[in-house]
Order: structure tokens, then sequence, then C-alpha cells
């Protein structure tokens, strides 16, 4: 597998965000946890949300010091109304969180389709429903949609993803065009593969279905396409993140924002 990269060292972010609220989803590992400290550095509040108790402990643990704070809620996303519930009155909210399973159409579990598509697209409908009354009335809101190059493009033996994807990137848009005389933006990050336990998976699985070695699924699947032969760091795509809630993006909205090493370019 490529060598990580090491994160090329940066100025702590000013704090312009200091007396704002964030709920990040899946912020217990990843981009999401790159997410939630990299919106603490910068002055948030953010809240924390993942099944993961034990990963979402060691994040506050690591934001200890920080300008703002990560302060840690565990949220199944199955319940909707929880989710719902959890947005409300918070200022950004970043919609991160994701799972994957790789099987050809024929072979995709009807459960586990339903599964990915309530976590991933209608649980997302269900937070920004619940954040949106409190950042109309103030005037300011900033809604972050992790999506993917997936939600761009379609790739073989992944149809609950790649169609809550897709979905994901309307309800965005939807989003913007509501949300725009309210002071309020929505956006799509699209990154292409990150280095992340699900990816991590992802490559597991690819390698038993195709009988290759877990370097040349890299080599000849997942980067076969990408200009820029490595995966993505999470931090590369936080700062993404953190960009679209800053001082200067008030006139990005319906956007998304692709990192994808140039896969897209083909």
């Amino acid at each position: 597998m490529t060598a990580p990269r090491t994160p090329e060292p940066r100025p702590a972010a000013e704090p312009f965000l200091t007396g704002r609220t964030a709920l990040v989803t899946g912020a217990a590992g990843g981009i999401g946890s790159a997410c939630a400290l990299a919106l603490a550095e910068a002055g948030a509040a953010v809240r924390a949300t993942d099944r993961d108790t034990a990963g979402l402990d060691a994040l506050t643990g690591r934001a200890q010091g920080l300008p703002g704070t990560v302060e840690a809620h565990s949220l199944d996303l199955v319940d909707l109304d929880a989710a719902e519930e959890a947005a409300a009155g918070v200022d950004i909210l970043v919609n991160n969180a994701g799972m994957q399973l790789v099987r050809p159409l024929h072979e995709f579990p009807p459960d586990a389709f339903h599964t990915v598509l309530t976590v991933m697209l209608e649980a997302p409908f269900r937070l920004i429903r619940g954040a949106l009354p409190h950042m109309y009335a103030q005037g300011w809101g900033r809604i972050v949609n992790l999506s993917s190059v997936h939600g761009l493009r379609a790739s073989p033996y992944k149809a609950a993803y790649v169609a809550a994807k897709h979905g994901l990137e309307g309800l965005s848009k939807t989003a913007a065009l509501e949300g725009a005389p309210h002071g309020v933006t929505s956006n799509c990050v699209n990154p292409g593969y990150v280095r992340t336990p699900l990816v991590e998976r992802q490559v597991a699985d690819q390698a038993e279905a195709h009988g290759i070695s877990r370097d040349e699924v890299l080599e000849e699947i997942l980067l076969r396409d990408s200009a820029v032969k490595r995966l993505a760091e999470p931090e590369e795509v936080a700062a993404a993140v953190l960009y679209l809630c800053g001082p200067r993006s008030g006139f990005v909205t319906g956007s998304s924002l692709t990192l994808d090493g140039g896969w897209t370019a083909h």
C-alpha cells in the first residue's frame, strides 16, 4: 500500500469560528475526526457524534488545548429522530458519516442497501432539517456534505454508496437554493480515495473479490485514474471543509469541491 504522506506543517488556524457551534457526524476517526479538530482549532465549539464512543473519547483528548472545544455525543444515525434533534441550534453542520459495502448488484443485500441510504442520505436530510430553523433565524449557517468522487462518477459493485452520494449532491444543491436568502450556504466536498478505515476495508474487500494483493488494488483499481498516485490524507479534506465554513466562502454555495488527484480531469 502507498506509504502515508506526512502532512505539511501549517500555522495554527485563525480562530475565526469563535462563538460558533458545529456538529460533525462520523467524528470518531478518519475525515470526521480531522474535521472536528480543524473546526475546534478555528475556535468552534464542536459536537462530535458517532457510534464509536472509544474513538470519540480519543478525539476529545486530542482536542485539549485548542482554541475551541470538542464534546463527544454518542449518536446512531439510523435513529433519524435523534439525528434531527442533535442538529438543533448548530451554526455549522458537517455531514460526514458513511459506510461502504462492495458487492455486485444482483448479490447486494437489500437490507444493507436500505441501511446505507438511511445513514448517508436520509440522515443528512434530517440533520439539515433540524439545523435550518436556527440558521435561518440568525441569518447565517454553513452546511458541508462530505460527498465523494462517487457523487459525480459511478463505479461497479458500489450501488448503495454511489446512489447515496448522488442523492446527497442533489440534497445539498436544494439546501443551497433554499438557504441563500437566509445567509446559509450548502456545499459538497468530493474527495477521491482517502486514507481512512473505510477505504482500508474497501481495499481488503476488493483484494478478496479480485484475487489480487492490496497493493495491486491500489495501483490497478483505486488509483488507476488518479494523476496523483497516492491516497489523500484526512487533513487535506478537512482543510477544504474549513474553507467552506470560513469568512471568504459566502459566495460559494451549491457547489461540489473536488479533491481527487485529477481523477475527474479525464
